[in-house]
Parts: structure tokens; sequence; C-alpha cells
């Protein structure tokens, strides 16, 4: 399933800042994670609940910042750097606080997504990526994760091979691409 994402700026002269850019990722970051979710639920693999299809869309988003950070890494210097992503973290926070509430009710929902992504940055540190994206080993982590959450029951046991093979791939190049657009 393909999503239209939008990742022009209506006024292309105007300069923006990177806190602008970084709240566009972020609304961006959500639609592909969220895509890739839905995906998972029309390829027949099987959520148990809605609580569970959120743990899913998180972990797409914690890949996505890290996809960013790497994108940025020569583009703009380091203090900007730093900036975007801290902003595009705290953007994503906030969409992860109102739709989980949306979603599940009440509750802190925006601290245990930070707690995650700080575990996940300390790992996909350890993965190579290159011109051409995410290596295999960064994808297979991607799809171990969300294999994780999703369970080995018999109607799950492929999820990590959709998320490597396909799903991860794809959320990457959508992303990318907006994140370039943006930049130009």
């Amino acid at each position: 399933m393909a999503i239209r994402i939008k990742s022009h700026w209506q006024d292309e002269a105007r300069e923006r800042s990177l806190p602008e850019v970084a709240s566009a990722l972020a609304y961006i970051a959500w639609r592909v994670a969220l895509d890739k979710a839905i995906n998972l639920h029309c390829e027949r693999f099987v959520y148990r609940d809605d609580a569970q299809r959120l743990a899913v869309i998180q972990e797409y988003l914690a890949f996505l910042i890290q996809v960013a950070d790497r994108l940025s890494h020569g583009m703009i210097d380091d203090e900007g750097r730093r900036i975007l992503v801290t902003e595009f973290a705290k953007k994503v926070f906030a969409h992860v606080q109102d739709n989980s509430q949306d979603l599940l009710g009440p509750g802190d929902y925006g601290s245990p997504f930070i707690a995650l992504l700080n575990v996940r940055s300390g790992e996909y540190a350890d993965f190579s990526f290159d011109d051409e994206g995410p290596s295999y080993a960064m994808l297979r982590h991607l799809g171990f994760e969300i294999q994780t959450l999703m369970g080995g029951g018999q109607e799950n046991r492929w999820v990590i091979d959709q998320v490597m093979d396909k799903d991860g791939w794809e959320a990457y190049k959508a992303f990318a691409k907006a994140y370039r657009d943006l930049f130009e």
C-alpha cells in the first residue's frame, strides 16, 4: 500500500528553521510508521490489540529517528544535527502521546517511548548506514524487534521477513525521499 506524502514546502523560497523541518519530519514519520503497521495487518499478520499496534508504530518511529540522524550526518553541522534530531524526537514524542491517549485513554505514553528511543539509539549505533541506506543488519534488527512485539505464533511467524525484506526498506525510502525534499 502506497501513501502520498507531501514533502515540499508551499512557499519554497522561504528559509525554514530546523525546528520547522523537524516538525514536518515528525508528521511524515508518523504517517510512514502508521502505513507500515497497517500494511502488516493487510498482509494478514495479526495484532492482539491497539496497544500492540502502537508499539509496532513506535518501533518504526525509533528506526526513522535513527535514519534522520544518519541522513543529517555530513549534510548539516553537528550543532544543527543535534537540534534537528532533538526537535524531531520531541515532536514524535507528542504524536505518540496524543495518538496513544486517543486510542488507549489517559496515561503517560511518551515517557516509555523516550526510554525505548534511548535503548534503540544505542543498538542502532552498532549498525552501518551508507549512501544506499540502512544495512541489512539494521533492517534485520528492526524486524527482530517487531517480531518480538508481534509474537512467534503461527499467524505472525514471518513478520521479521516482511519487515526486513519489504516494509523496513520501503519505510526508509519514503522517509529518506521526504527528508531530502524538505531540505531542497
